[in-house]
Formats: structure tokens, sequence, C-alpha cells
């Protein structure tokens, strides 16, 4: 079954920025199609930033985007893509790594962590907190992902971002919530466009403009959608040229 069969509809708002002065990102991000219906976001965070974050983050997310496109499941692929970059870096670099995915298999959202930071969903009208311990990939062989499947519905909202979002301001004494910031935004009815571009806003308000860390962040939002309408897939993309 698809999500236009299920009567639903799958938004996905991204927001990415690098750090201040740094040529590049160390961050890397990218969304495949399920080959049993569905749709997965990959995002990685390589150890420092620059250049050289940049391989490493884009080493673990082709390794786990190649294995999802084979139909291996999400657990599996972050557990080979962890194994990969202990091997080929010998244990000395290390990468977060996040999975997102509507899995029209299982009819859920499948959340992996292989990172400290929580990923927030909304459900229900409740804020929930997936925080359970998660190790980053690279330095420990057989480095296990934390996964959570949770049932796919109307009104379900996920945030899953780097540690650029956490811990804008940090540098400048100050700090944030950034989970009951985003339930805020959903409670005020913006759309997963404008919650993405609320939270990229306010990190670079509390950064000066001036990001201390690579920001990413990735809004994901399950939506009704009508039988009456045609089931166009849709993707805008936005890519500042510098």
């Amino acid at each position: 079954m698809d999500l236009y069969r299920a009567g639903l509809r799958a938004e996905i708002a991204v927001r990415k920025t690098r750090k201040y002065a740094t040529s590049e990102s160390g961050d890397t991000l990218e969304v495949i199609e399920r080959p049993l219906g569905g749709l997965s976001v990959v995002l990685a965070d390589g150890q420092r930033s620059g250049r050289s974050a940049k391989h490493i983050s884009t080493m673990v997310v082709r390794k786990t985007v190649a294995l999802l496109a084979e139909g291996v499941r999400d657990g599996a692929a972050a557990r080979a893509a962890a194994d990969y970059l202990y091997a080929e870096r010998r244990g000395r670099v290390q990468a977060t790594l996040n999975i997102l995915s509507v899995d029209m298999v299982s009819q859920t959202l499948v959340v992996t962590r292989n990172n400290p930071l929580p990923v927030y969903l909304v459900r229900r009208g409740e804020l929930v907190v997936l925080d359970e311990d998660a190790r980053p990939v690279g330095v420990r062989r057989y480095t296990r992902p934390v996964v959570t499947e949770v049932d796919l519905e109307p009104g379900l909202w996920a945030l899953m971002f780097t540690d650029g979002l956490a811990h804008a301001g940090q540098r400048l004494g100050r700090t944030w919530d950034v989970g009951a910031f985003f339930f805020q935004a959903v409670q005020e009815g913006l759309t997963p466009y404008g919650v993405a571009q609320a939270l990229i806003t306010e990190a670079l308000r509390l950064d000066e403009g001036r990001p201390s860390d690579d920001v990413s962040l990735v809004v994901l939002y399950i939506a009704r959608h009508p039988s009456s309408q045609a089931p166009i897939r849709e993707m805008d993309i936005r890519l500042p040229m510098v």
C-alpha cells in the first residue's frame, strides 16, 4: 500500500546552513524512495567541520542509502554503515546518523538513531521525546542504533536535527529548548515549511547570524490526502549557488 491509497500524505521540510566562515557543511542529507513503498530521509554529521567532515558524512549516508534502496531494513542499514566507517577509518573518526522513514509495509514511521541528540515527535497533541541512549558510528565495532516505530496517522509530526541546531547560541552563553520551540510552532498551526523556517531562524538569531556549527534539520508531517485529489508527487528545492 502507498500513502495515497492509505489516504495520507507525507510532507517534509529541510533546512541546512554551514558553520560560519567555512566553505562547506559537514552534514549530508539525502531522501530516497523505499522499494516497497514510502520514503526515507538519511542525515549524518561528520566529525569536526568543513571538507573532512563532509567526506565522512557522505560515506555514511551513501552506504546507508544504497542498502535502503535494496530493501534492507533501517536498523540493519545503520549497523552496516557503522561497521563500514569503522573499517575504513580504523575507529579514528565518528559521525552521527539518523534515519527517518515512512514505511508503507509496516504502516509506521521508523526512527533510527545513532545520535545522542533526541528526535522529537508530536503525536495526538503531545510532545514525545525519543532520547534513549544512542552512540555515534565509527569509533566502535558493532555499534547498534536505537530504532523506534510509531503508527502512521494524520497529525503526526517529527523533527530530527544535527547538534548545530541544539547548540545554537552556546558560544554566547545562550541556550534554548528545541523540543519546546518545535511543539509551540506546531501548536500555532504552522505548516511543516513554516516550522522548519522558524527553527532555523531562531538558531541563527541565537548565534547572531554566525552559526558556530553546521545546522541541519528535517521536519516531517503526516497529513490527510483526499482520494479525490490526484496522487501527484512534488518536490521543491531551493539551493543558494554560493
